[in-house]
């Protein structure tokens, strides 16, 4: 029995012989079902693999133009311009021209890692001052008064010119296509939207909700204003948007909603090119956003579990679990006090990655869950960092020259503003949110500030420099630890792409509260909660713990292979 395993197509007829074993009354009949299915099925989707090139998205049909970008002669940052227009046009509610992006390159020929920062910053009028005449204790999640400038479309066109080989009207125009003819709306989609877009205001209503009711799956969706809008930056350029007729249409919006931003602030802004952090991990250089980012926290997290040799430990087991939830915490108190626009703060990046102080980090984790961590570095100050939901888009692509781009962008809360500006279709992001009325803190809001990111695109190389893996998801506060764990399932544990993203997962809130999934077993959970842990279990593949991508290069063959995350709805093509 045993060789009739040893290839997936025998699978059925295992199958077929268990049955007549059960018939039979044998005796091993359940130990062999069980067995077949685990060597036919580590995991449920198949992995897309190839060896020339290979794409990532948050859709279907961004990944599928991605790929034929690249099958054109295109390369990684044509295709992933390509696909971040259309994923602006298919997930409306995560990402948009009207929210921000960040990217990672690496350069082949080089071996250069290079990163661009698309947010965008407050406008000169924010101020303590703006917010106390707007009777605002706190800064709202929604309205205008949460809204900064999109910083999108300056990174698109950056990348291209740095590292394209298309136009930018070029990259737009399968975007204009969707935008203009529509697409079918996913089961996916319909779940995304049933609770949200009855908030948004009567510009968003009327283009996602056309009817005055939630979509239907299989509804086309149709925006013909920001398909316009597309086109009118394929024509103009990023100029129309800083500075031209669409930043002017958003400003007049955003000042009748009583918001802070006007025309000047749209003609001032820019994306940067700004130098990733690396941090050696088990043989490995990981490159990640610096401020103002949260992505500090993902080297941060992994030298903690270095220290805390948790490659050792288990995979999901109690003591791996317990650890990796306690660094979190470790990180995050650190990440509320420090991080903020490094324009206006010295963050001391050097002293949050030194060895000696995550070690120290590391040897405060006792044996039972902490309920409040403080930070390690003049912990006198401490913030609340406002979380959203995690409606981000994360996209990545590797070309047949070897050529990589590790990209997310993303509009923070579903919806962001809840804020459509009517003419162009756009909506528009609540990243202002991310600030902070404390007076002091780092990330007070002030003018032309850029505010706290939950953005984190990340990639890596090998220690001479060559790619080996690009690793991201959306989730919010959720992406550096999904990454965590991820990294680990595919260094630590060797697991497949594919199976490294499936693979079981949790995410740690504040205090005691923690997000599992009920494929980690009920003993572990168990000895969690008796640790202190207060878990909330989910059942099923759900969008709470995100939406997790790979591409890795196979250090025997070449070959890329991909994992894509049915979390989501992330899709993997390779050739």
């Amino acid at each position: 029995m045993p060789e009739l395993l040893t290839k997936p197509h025998h699978f059925f007829i295992t199958l077929i012989i268990s049955a007549l074993m059960l018939s039979c009354g044998g005796p091993d009949t359940r130990e062999i079902v069980d067995e077949a299915y685990e060597s036919y099925a580590p995991y449920n989707r198949s992995e897309a693999s190839g060896q020339n090139a290979a794409v990532v998205s948050g859709h279907p049909l961004a990944t599928r133009a991605g790929q034929e970008v690249m099958r054109e002669g295109g390369n990684a940052t044509d295709a992933a311009v390509t696909m971040a227009a259309i994923l602006t046009v298919v997930r409306p509610h995560m990402n948009g021209v009207g929210g921000d992006a960040f990217g990672i390159f690496y350069d082949d020929n080089s071996g250069e890692v290079t990163a661009l920062n698309g947010s965008g910053r407050s406008g000169e009028l924010a101020s303590l001052d703006f917010f106390e005449e707007a009777g605002e204790d706190e800064i709202p999640m929604e309205g205008a008064l949460a809204v900064t400038v999109p910083g999108a479309i300056s990174a698109w066109y950056e990348a291209l010119e740095r590292h394209g080989t298309i136009s930018f009207s070029e990259a737009l125009q399968p975007a204009i296509e969707y935008a203009e003819d529509g697409f079918a709306v996913t089961p996916t989609l319909v779940r995304d939207f049933e609770t949200v877009t009855e908030e948004l205001n009567q510009a968003g209503q009327d283009i996602f909700m056309p009817d005055g009711e939630p979509l239907r799956e299989g509804e086309i969706l149709k925006n013909p204003a920001l398909a316009q809008t597309l086109q009118t930056l394929a024509d103009e350029g990023p100029d129309a948007m800083y500075g031209g007729s669409i930043g002017q249409l958003i400003a007049e919006f955003i000042e009748q909603e009583g918001g802070y931003l006007r025309r000047v602030d749209f003609e001032n802004h820019s994306a940067n090119w700004v130098d990733p952090l690396e941090t050696e991990f088990m043989g490995n250089n990981v490159y990640a956003f610096p401020p103002n980012t949260q992505a500090i926290a993902l080297p941060m997290q992994l030298k903690m579990t270095e220290y805390a040799d948790v490659k050792n430990m288990d995979h999901n087991s109690a003591d791996y679990l317990h650890h990796l939830i306690e660094i979190k915490k470790l990180a995050f108190a650190d990440r509320d006090r420090w991080i903020a626009d490094p324009d206006f703060e010295d963050i001391p990046v050097d002293d949050l990655l030194d060895s000696d102080y995550l070690q120290n980090r590391v040897d405060q984790i006792g044996s039972v869950a902490a309920e409040d961590v403080e930070p390690g570095i003049n912990d006198d100050l401490a913030h609340d960092v406002a979380e959203g939901d995690g409606d981000t888009v994360y996209l990545m692509a590797v070309d047949e020259e070897g050529n990589a781009v590790s990209w997310i962008q993303s509009i923070f809360s579903s919806f962001g503003s809840k804020l459509v500006e009517p003419e162009t279709g756009l909506v528009l992001q609540n990243r202002g949110a991310g600030f902070t009325l404390e007076e002091d803190h780092p990330n007070q809001i002030e003018p032309e500030k850029r505010p706290f990111h939950t953005l984190s695109s990340s990639l890596i190389t090998d220690q001479v420099g060559d790619f080996k893996a690009i690793t991201g998801t959306p989730g919010g506060d959720g992406q550096t630890q999904f990454k965590v764990q991820v990294l680990h399932n595919l260094y630590s544990f060797e697991m497949s792409p594919q199976e490294a993203v499936e693979a079981p997962r949790f995410r740690s809130y504040d205090g005691l509260e923690v997000a599992m999934e009920s494929r980690i077993l009920p003993e572990i959970r168990m000895a969690l909660r008796n640790r202190n842990h207060d878990l909330n279990i989910y059942e099923g593949w759900t969008p709470v713990f995100g939406g997790m991508q790979v591409i890795m290069k196979d250090p025997d063959s070449g070959a890329l292979r991909t994992g894509a995350d049915p979390r989501r709805e992330a899709s993997a093509l390779a050739y």
